[in-house]
């Protein structure tokens, strides 16, 4: 049977009886039993200690990094790919589904795929993305998941799509029958423009741009606001206490639902069972209800988790009430509490966001000065006071910490098109219109600041503030190397990366060895050694005999006596002068290599 929290805690209790099984398919699961899983608190507690910051996939929010890599499954993408993201969730009962939209609004998923969740047209899972082509070039504007998994989604141009598990009419279709691939929801929401989407458990909240809440969906708790417990197939207008009320915001528990409305005040509906309606009672509610103990209060930001919820004011004041049990109040200690109380008042700095997700008992909060702390269920402990981390960002809490690591909401990569000085320093290197001084190697000019060179380069550091006659040169002749040697080198300089075949590293190597650039020989013998043959082995060797560079020597020794037969027959073994020859000869027969 579907369940609810339990008044005590966060564990299940019923609210009423599910309805009898619809004739859906086998491998459809319309009727789930009890709630995502949740480890349980006697597990050995994990340190608190962040997964090392990566360097690929990162986005911007409010001046803060994210790397989206931090989310296991955003690992199987290249670097290349997750530069392409520009907005993401990840989602299921293990954190095992995952959606993200490109710069140029390509949608695509990858992951687990239960109950269809990925919209693909079947349940078959992914680990190489897979693109949807329902978007035709619209952006997506809000995006929320449910337990089941359902997906809700909703376009810039405010219309709203619905695909997943459907065992309770939360896709707003009219049927119960699993959604394989995304559905346009028009069902009363004709000239309507969806602004917002946020899914329960098993139910679905929509708020319209003019301010009205729809909802739909499972209702064995009353969370649809219907004023029954009767499931409703299609959106449905909240009206009750929200009528004639502008909301502004919407949030959904497992099985409770949230308003805020633009004057501050804040409705709640549906399972109460450890308070997390903020009423100072327990009892359900079927329509909203408004939170009196928050009056004279102006709320700017209220999010639901599990069990709980957080609410923030727009003078910084955080307050909390629902479930306790894992310390997601932060109040201290694991006692439930029916109506809001303050937490973090003790903190020099107001706090600016708050985060909470419903398939979790995890909780996070950032502040004006760019701290952010996080209490609740963190990796199998339960931290009953918010704890300062060292991340930048809300969102890291719930890829670190949260079980299971999901998203508290769609991350969008471009907020306020930051750019790291990394991202900054790639972009302008070889720029006509930001450079300051030229090189010119085989007739070709290469654009660069001498400023970046100084920082980066001893031996630029040396030419630009000593007599050298370069120093007033606004063009600067190369001979010594080949273009594509030297363009490497600087923009290895603005970048930390080196893009060559291995012949052409050798004569990277060369320039590293002349410039001592000790940390480029050793990426230039990197390439080299990953890019070794038959055909350039012995190439090779005389190279990094000529450059001194000792252990690229002894590999590209090795190699050559490995495959002794193919090297001896190649053009490059037959062109070299008779001493470095013998010198071969003499050190492989040493080796053994004559030995059979």
């Amino acid at each position: 049977m579907e369940r609810c929290f339990s008044v005590s805690r966060d564990g299940p209790a019923p609210c009423s009886s599910p309805p009898p099984a619809s004739p859906t398919s086998p491998n459809i699961l319309p009727f789930p039993r009890h709630p995502p899983p949740v480890p349980p608190t006697s597990a050995s507690p994990s340190p608190l200690t962040p997964p090392p910051p990566h360097q690929q996939g990162r986005r911007t929010f409010a001046g803060a990094m994210v790397d989206v890599s931090k989310w296991p499954l955003f690992s199987l993408l290249s670097s290349e790919q997750q530069a392409t993201v520009r907005q993401a969730c990840v989602f299921g009962t293990s954190a095992n589904e995952a959606i993200y939209i490109t710069h140029g609004n390509e949608i695509f998923v990858l992951g687990l795929n239960c109950s269809g969740c990925l919209g693909t047209g079947d349940s078959v899972s992914i680990i190489v993305p897979k693109k949807l082509d329902f978007l035709h070039g619209k952006k997506v504007f809000s995006l929320s998941y449910g337990s089941g998994p359902h997906v809700l989604l909703s376009t810039d141009d405010g219309q709203l799509f619905a695909w997943g598990h459907n065992g309770y009419s939360q896709l707003g279709n009219g049927t119960t029958s699993q959604g394989l691939s995304p559905v346009l929801i028009t069902s009363n929401l004709q000239n309507k423009k969806v602004v917002e989407v946020s899914c329960g458990s098993h139910h679905s909240m929509a708020r319209s741009a003019d301010g009205e809440v729809f909802a739909w969906g499972y209702n064995n708790c009353g969370q649809v606001g219907s004023g029954s417990t009767a499931n409703q197939p299609y959106p449905r207008r909240v009206t009750g206490c929200l009528q004639g009320k502008h909301a502004v915001g919407i949030t959904c528990g497992q099985t409770s639902s949230m308003a805020l409305i633009d004057n501050g005040e804040v409705y709640g509906w549906g399972y109460n069972g450890n308070g997390q309606l903020g009423l100072g009672n327990n009892g359900n509610q079927m329509t909203p209800c408004r939170l009196a103990t928050l009056q004279g209060l102006c709320i700017q930001q209220i999010v639901s988790g599990y069990g709980h919820c957080l609410a923030l004011t727009d003078e910084g004041l955080l307050y909390a009430w629902g479930a306790n049990t894992y310390g997601q109040l932060g109040t201290g200690n694991k006692s439930n509490h029916l109506s809001p109380v303050q937490i973090m008042a003790d903190k020099d700095s107001r706090v600016v966001e708050v985060a909470a997700c419903h398939s979790t008992h995890t909780s996070a909060a950032k502040t004006q000065s760019g701290e952010v702390y996080m209490w609740g269920q963190c990796r199998g402990q339960s931290i009953v006071v918010p704890h300062l981390t060292q991340f930048t960002d809300t969102d890291d809490v719930f890829a670190c910490f949260a079980t299971p690591s999901v998203t508290w909401r769609l991350i969008s990569l471009d907020q306020d098109d930051f750019m790291t000085v990394t991202e900054a320093l790639r972009k302008e290197f070889d720029s006509p219109e930001t450079s300051d001084l030229k090189f010119s190697v085989e007739g070709k000019c290469i654009h660069v600041h001498k400023a970046v060179l100084k920082i980066r380069c001893e031996h630029f550091r040396s030419m630009f503030r000593s007599q050298w006659v370069e120093d007033q040169q606004e063009v600067i002749e190369i001979g010594q190397f080949s273009y594509p040697v030297y363009r490497a080198f600087l923009q290895f300089l603005y970048t930390d990366t080196i893009d060559l075949p291995p012949e052409d590293a050798i004569g990277l190597l060369d320039l590293a060895t002349s410039y001592c650039e000790n940390r480029l020989k050793r990426l230039c013998q990197q390439i080299i050694k990953r890019g070794i043959t038959v055909e350039n082995a012995f190439t090779l060797l005389c190279a990094a005999i000529r450059y001194d560079a000792e252990d690229l020597e002894k590999f590209c020794f090795r190699f050559c006596v490995n495959h002794l037969t193919q090297v001896t027959q190649t053009a490059a073994f037959w062109q070299i002068d008779g001493a470095m020859l013998k010198e071969f000869i003499g050190r492989a027969s040493r080796y053994g290599a004559f030995k059979n």
